[in-house]
């Protein structure tokens, strides 16, 4: 399993209008192949920054499946002119913490 994670910093002043444009883009995600999760949260300091943690199968379902889809499109057209900046994304892979 891979953990998408992204930091969005959205213009102040339209935290509402991105939780809501946020809702409506959910879904277009959430049909992908691979999509396990999705988890948005809000700072707690910075009103204005939200932690986006997406669960994928593997990293080419996000990469290669989900970022060339028409679906991601309709994504970006929804979401990122909230951004002041682009977000970095990463990816993220657990790691064993048993006893070897």
């Amino acid at each position: 399993m891979i953990t998408e994670c992204a930091l969005l910093d959205v213009r102040p002043g339209e935290e509402a209008e991105f939780e809501e444009a946020f809702r409506e883009a959910r879904p277009l995600v959430a049909v992908q192949p691979g999509f396990r999760s999705l988890r948005l949260e809000r700072c707690v300091e910075n009103r204005s920054r939200y932690l986006l943690l997406i669960e994928w199968e593997r990293l080419a379902d996000h990469t290669e499946g989900f970022r060339r889809s028409t679906e991601y499109e309709q994504w970006r057209a929804l979401l990122h002119h909230f951004y002041e900046l682009f977000p970095t994304v990463e990816h993220f892979e657990s790691v064993s913490l048993a006893p070897r």
